[in-house]
């Protein structure tokens, strides 16, 4: 699972949802709503590299995402079942570069 800002982590569901590619998998959202989680594929944590973000391995209980949050006290913002299984890392890295421009922009007109 890649975890993110929620502001950084919103505008990148947003660029993934309008984008050619149309394809984000489940997105948590915690109960703070400080952090968003993107679930990838196994295996993306050994490359994951993005400043901002964290990728930790998780253990799944099979193919398929829990329809209930993995996570006490969080919820889903894109549920199992109504997205994808999973986030292309690759994708997801490009989305969450220009949330992070999209952003550092908009403060900077302040």
């Amino acid at each position: 699972m890649v975890t993110v800002p929620a502001r950084q982590g919103l505008e990148a569901v947003d660029i993934l949802r309008r984008g050619a590619c149309e394809s984000v998998g489940p997105v948590l959202l915690d109960g703070g709503c400080d952090t968003l989680g993107f679930l990838v594929p196994p295996g993306t944590a050994d490359a994951w590299d993005v400043p901002g973000s964290t990728c930790t391995q998780t253990v799944g209980r099979g193919p398929y995402p829990a329809p209930e949050p993995p996570v006490e006290g969080s919820d889903w913002l894109l549920p199992p079942g109504e997205a994808d299984l999973a986030t292309d890392p690759v994708v997801l890295r490009a989305a969450l570069g220009e949330a992070a421009r999209l952003i550092e922009a908009a403060d900077n007109c302040r």
